[in-house]
């Protein structure tokens, strides 16, 4: 039976929101944003292994939290690095088998579908990965010192998470050297000559960052009820 396994990347200390704390532990409407992005895994997939990587001043408060809200669910501890990479890469260090799949989920993103979740597994499984991306719909200019110019949007696409992996063949190519070029766990991927899936995500699955998405995060969270 394939073993599933989410890891949530929590590492954020609160300085693009402008809070001494960190997004993924603002509450919307009195519950924690991580808790209530571990409740879609765990609604979509309850046996799922939960390791969530954390700023280590943190792990203590991200403890507390997880036994008040999931007092029979055991959820993996790590410390969070300087970078994504590390932080992933000190996650993937957990997970004792090479058999199965790991998505690569933001901490700060509490609204991805179910549904994009079970697809984003069952491509993984079958294909090696699965990264949720949408549409542009706005104009894009690419702009340098000097000039900018319209380019084709159609051409580009939004990447979200859950990125989902063969753990076998994340876990090569985080025995990768870090490089800048790393923006996400799909990069990573693609540097050890790996071909992208890119699947439909959603469009609620926003990443809370600025103080306004907490305005559209609870107006999502009033929508779910």
């Amino acid at each position: 039976m394939r073993k599933d396994f989410v890891i949530i990347v929590a590492g954020g200390t609160g300085t693009r929101m402008r809070n001494e704390t960190p997004k993924q532990f603002l509450e919307i409407n009195k519950i924690p944003v991580i808790v209530l992005c571990i409740n879609k895994f765990l609604k979509c997939k309850p046996s799922i292994h939960v390791i969530i990587a954390v700023h280590p001043a943190f792990k203590k408060e991200l403890a507390i939290i997880c036994k008040k809200h999931f007092p029979k669910k055991e959820i993996q501890i790590t410390a969070g690095g300087d970078t994504r990479y590390q932080s992933v890469k000190n996650a993937l260090a957990l997970i004792t088998t090479e058999n199965g799949v790991v998505g690569i989920h933001d901490a700060a993103r509490p609204f991805v579908a179910i549904d994009v979740i079970k697809n984003c597994f069952t491509i993984a499984a079958k294909k090696g990965n699965a990264i949720p991306s949408i549409t542009l719909f706005e104009s894009v200019r690419k702009a340098s010192d000097k000039r900018n110019k319209a380019v084709d949007r159609n051409k580009f696409k939004i990447i979200q998470t859950p990125q989902c992996f063969n753990i076998k063949l994340i876990k090569k190519a985080f025995t990768k050297r870090y490089s800048p070029t790393f923006t996400d766990d799909a990069t990573v991927l693609e540097s050890i000559g790996e071909k992208i899936n890119l699947v439909q995500g959603n469009y609620e699955n926003i990443k809370i960052t600025n103080p306004n998405d907490l305005i559209i995060a609870k107006a999502y969270v009033n929508h779910d009820k």
